[in-house]
């Protein structure tokens, strides 16, 4: 896969920390963009927000239709038959993107992956196999699709995790949440998990927990 696009927000000169943020299916860089401004980090915070656009790609699901996606979605059954493969193509293009922080001078102990739905299913598969040591996961309504195949390097073996879940999401069910939970510790992780009442998006009280997690982990 080639290099990925992106959109780069500073919050700050001279960056401390980064955050790589991944959209879901459909989606691009500028979905998150918005989200920077209402995490309350510190005004002194110098953090470096990378939003990567995913690959246009055909989707099964969708008719074979064309469009940003990190991975081809074959089947809407329970357990989300996707291309495992192109999967791990994207989460090694975004571990390039780590790669280039820590060489622009940021510590991997302060780079936090975060993903939402299919973003979110490539964060888990690229921060629970970087080989070196990451500030945090954060997975947004969405569902630990590689389960099965994934490799954990020993280094994360501790890592951070924060999951987040709508309680009425109609399109990655809030049981596939409680399920990755549950997958996770089986494999010696310690995730959070945070519900919210809403559907397959995004509000305000989860932000503000994101920006607390960041703050905690990154800063």
């Amino acid at each position: 896969m080639q290099d990925l696009q992106y959109i780069e927000i500073e919050t700050a000169s001279n960056p401390t920390a980064a955050v790589i943020w991944l959209h879901g299916l459909g989606a691009s860089g500028h979905d998150f963009e918005p989200v920077v401004p209402e995490l309350g980090l510190p005004d002194d915070a110098a953090v470096r927000f990378i939003f990567p656009h995913a690959p246009n790609l055909p989707v099964t699901i969708n008719g074979g239709m064309v469009m940003p996606a990190w991975y081809d979605i074959k089947a809407m059954d329970i357990d989300r038959v996707v291309d495992t493969g192109q999967l791990r193509q994207s989460a090694d293009a975004v571990a390039r993107l780590v790669d280039q922080e820590i060489e622009r001078g940021i510590p991997s102990e302060n780079i936090i992956i975060a993903g939402f739905s299919q973003g979110g299913a490539v964060a888990y598969e690229l921060a629970l196999t970087y080989p070196k040591r990451l500030a945090g996961l954060i997975a947004l309504s969405t569902y630990f699709a590689t389960a099965k195949t994934v490799e954990p390097n020993t280094v994360n073996a501790g890592i951070p995790i924060n999951i987040y879940h709508g309680t009425f999401d109609p399109v990655v069910q809030e049981s596939l949440g409680v399920q990755s939970v549950e997958t996770l510790k089986s494999m010696g992780f310690d995730p959070s998990y945070q519900t919210y009442p809403m559907e397959h998006s995004v509000c305000l009280e989860e932000v503000v927990d994101i920006g607390r997690f960041i703050r905690r982990h990154a800063l």
